[in-house]
């Protein structure tokens, strides 16, 4: 924007419009322009996906977390991890030093297992770690089969046979009078996609609510597979704390690890990125990229201070 003012832009299209309007206003951009030119402070950040080779695949992921950084003074080193390469080297090769983890959206079996290694690596070292959609699945996975117990603990995406499906289609687990549906091979047919924006309640003193300091929210969805309520008990008896939660239908929207077993944990079944913008960064992305500050990476023996 400020570019274009500056090669007339805007007066070019005042004068072919015939309109007039007031001199514009751009010390936001000009604000935006030096925070991203001289940003006091820098972190780096790991996304791992399956979609690296094809970096515009995050785009919005990309974006919104340089809003993150711009609203905490902070430049964003992104680091895109193949969580193909995460499963052959393990995470400890790829993955150490860097102060946030951030497993995206996606589907099908390829790197499943790359993005679980990361989600524990990230939760056992107390690095920050940020779950989006598919991310907050596997957050669950991780901590259903490596901290419940729960062997064998999958998403029926990948597992129709798992024999503790804490993932799977809303048709898999509940019928209307809210009982426990048996799966079957066709069960995902039909109109199962969450599409559009959803209300959210979120629990006060949360990671969730002290971002958004607020009690209602309603976030952009795209997915299929759902929390399987039928484990929100085992779950929340070993420490996982279900922030959000959607009034229609009671389906679980955002998942956290308590803040005094780790400094930033955090997973969400919609899209926030999607909402992010310069001037107005997504909160969860905000508080992200403010808690990779606070952590000085698995390297370093000390936290340093925001």
């Amino acid at each position: 924007p400020l570019i274009f003012h500056h090669e007339g832009l805007d007066e070019r299209i005042f004068e072919h419009l015939n309109i007039w309007t007031r001199k514009p206003n751009l010390r936001g951009w000009q604000r935006i322009v030096n925070r991203i030119r001289n940003a006091k402070n820098s972190t780096t950040i790991a996304i791992v996906g399956k979609y690296t080779h094809l970096k515009d695949s995050y785009k919005s992921l990309h974006e919104a977390l340089i809003h993150g950084g711009i609203a905490n003074d902070c430049k964003v080193n992104l680091v895109y991890v193949d969580s193909e390469d995460v499963e052959k080297q393990g995470p400890e090769a790829l993955l150490k030093g860097m102060k946030g983890v951030l497993v995206p959206g996606g589907f099908g079996t390829r790197g499943i297992e790359g993005k679980i290694k990361a989600a524990r690596f990230a939760r056992e070292k107390r690095i920050p770690y940020f779950g989006i959609c598919l991310g907050m699945q596997i957050a669950v996975i991780e901590f259903a089969v490596n901290v419940v117990g729960l062997k064998g603990a999958y998403s029926t995406e990948f597992d129709r046979n798992t024999p503790h499906p804490v993932i799977s289609l809303l048709t898999e687990w509940v019928d209307q009078n809210n009982q426990v549906q048996k799966r079957s091979a066709d069960s995902d047919l039909g109109g199962t996609m969450r599409l559009g924006s959803c209300p959210c309640r979120l629990v006060p003193g949360t990671l969730a609510h002290q971002a958004y300091n607020k009690r209602l929210i309603h976030e952009r969805h795209r997915h299929r597979y759902e929390f399987n309520n039928n484990y929100r008990e085992p779950l929340a008896e070993a420490g996982l704390v279900f922030s959000g939660i959607c009034p229609d239908g009671d389906l679980v929207e955002i998942i956290e690890v308590p803040q005094d077993r780790h400094p930033w944990f955090l997973g969400c079944q919609f899209h926030p990125e999607f909402k992010s913008r310069p001037m107005d960064p997504h909160p969860l992305f905000r508080e992200f990229v403010k808690a990779t500050l606070g952590n000085p990476g698995i390297r370093k023996g000390r936290k340093r201070r925001i």
